[in-house]
């Protein structure tokens, strides 16, 4: 994917990598710890954990794409490195989206009779995952924070004037 209305798809995808993963990651934590909310956000957010997965491999190909069109730079390089691990921060994310809302149908006992996979109803098993979807979410959330500043500074780093304007005349 190059471009979208004449403008690079990148710059368009990664705004909804750079929205909806930190989204995802703190819907995981919520639906983890809250049961009124694991009720009704579980479906939704495994959904969105899933989508985001879709999405960060189009972005990171249009990065690519991207990247043979630009002037190459260290920051750039920096920033392509980092890029190519955002995947590693989405799927542990969609993993425990699913978890969280599969444990929540078996605990309701939607469409799995009596079997039970991931003990719905145990304690320790709840505050694993506690502990897992905040460890997970934190890093998503740290990951892609690095990313995108070091994809902003690898395209506004000596690309603007820091000297203050104004529209009067000098003082």
């Amino acid at each position: 994917m190059g471009t979208v209305n004449g403008l690079p798809a990148h710059v368009l995808l990664v705004h909804a990598v750079v929205v909806l993963l930190p989204l995802s990651a703190l819907l995981l934590v919520l639906t983890a710890v809250w049961p009124a909310a694991r009720a009704r956000l579980a479906g939704p957010n495994a959904l969105l954990a899933l989508a985001v997965v879709a999405l960060v491999p189009m972005t990171t190909s249009a990065g690519e794409w991207l990247e043979r069109r630009v002037p190459s730079s260290t920051l750039l390089h920096d920033h392509t490195e980092l890029g190519d691990t955002a995947i590693f921060y989405a799927i542990p994310l969609a993993v425990l989206a699913v978890l969280v809302w599969w444990r929540q149908r078996e605990a309701t006992g939607a469409g799995t009779g009596n079997r039970t996979y991931l003990a719905p109803g145990s304690v320790v098993v709840t505050r694993v995952l506690v502990a897992l979807a905040v460890i997970v979410a934190g890093a998503g959330i740290y990951g892609i924070y690095r990313i995108g500043d070091s994809g902003a500074r690898a395209s506004w780093t000596g690309n603007f004037s820091t000297t203050a304007h104004t529209d009067g005349p000098p003082d």
